[in-house]
């Protein structure tokens, strides 16, 4: 063997065998609070919901849950979500009925205002969630070895 057939540099590869199947599988998420990842799949679920009227909680985890697969969805992380997002839209509007997090008698509920001013300011909050996803994503990409140097 010679030292230029063992020289660093980028792989090169064959041809995949036939029948190779892909391996670009998802491995399941345990959605958290406080992970963008997971506020941007809530919020933007909340930015589709009813307008005007208490919708339980455990009913968007059932929905968050039958579209993302690969994900999974508490009643606990929802309701975090949902409660910062009170906050934010306490913050901005300096009102508490735009956003109302409450126990109902099935459980907690969430009912989000009918005005034309929610929809622009919940975009907003999902493309906030975004930008920091993507933010993770890029400082993930610049590591260079699984402890963190590079």
């Amino acid at each position: 063997m010679t030292a230029a057939s063992s020289a660093p540099g980028l792989l090169e590869l064959r041809p995949a065998p036939e029948g190779l199947p892909a391996v670009d599988l998802v491995p399941p998420t345990i959605a958290e609070s406080g992970d963008p990842f997971a506020a941007a799949r809530i919020a933007a679920l909340l930015a589709r919901v009813e307008r005007g009227r208490p919708i339980r909680i455990a009913d968007i985890v059932d929905r968050l849950n039958a579209t993302y697969l690969d994900w999974m969805f508490s009643t606990a992380v929802v309701a975090d979500t949902a409660l910062q997002l009170q906050a934010n839209w306490m913050t901005d509007y300096r009102s508490t009925a735009g956003i109302v997090v409450d126990d109902g008698e099935y459980g907690p509920t969430l009912q989000i205002e009918d005005s034309s001013r929610v929809d622009p300011w919940i975009v907003r909050q999902v493309q906030r969630h975004v930008a920091e996803c993507r933010e993770r994503l890029q400082a993930f990409s610049r590591l260079d070895r699984q402890a963190g140097e590079g």
